[in-house]
């Protein structure tokens, strides 16, 4: 294998592990993302959840 073959090739891999970083990125954002909106409607539960107790109290 040439110079230029070797070269190439290690080009090809890095782009490749360039790939798979940026993609791997990309789903942690949604992940994070996606705990955001799960952690924003917690307090929304909660608050449901006691005017429903209180609601049953008050009966």
């Amino acid at each position: 294998m040439g110079m230029k073959d070797q070269f190439q090739e290690k080009s090809e891999q890095f782009q490749q592990q360039a790939k798979q970083r940026a993609q791997q990125g990309k789903e942690q954002l949604q992940n994070r993302g996606r705990r955001r909106d799960e952690d924003m409607d917690e307090p929304q539960r909660q608050r449901e959840s006691e005017e429903r107790f209180d609601q049953d109290y008050d009966a």
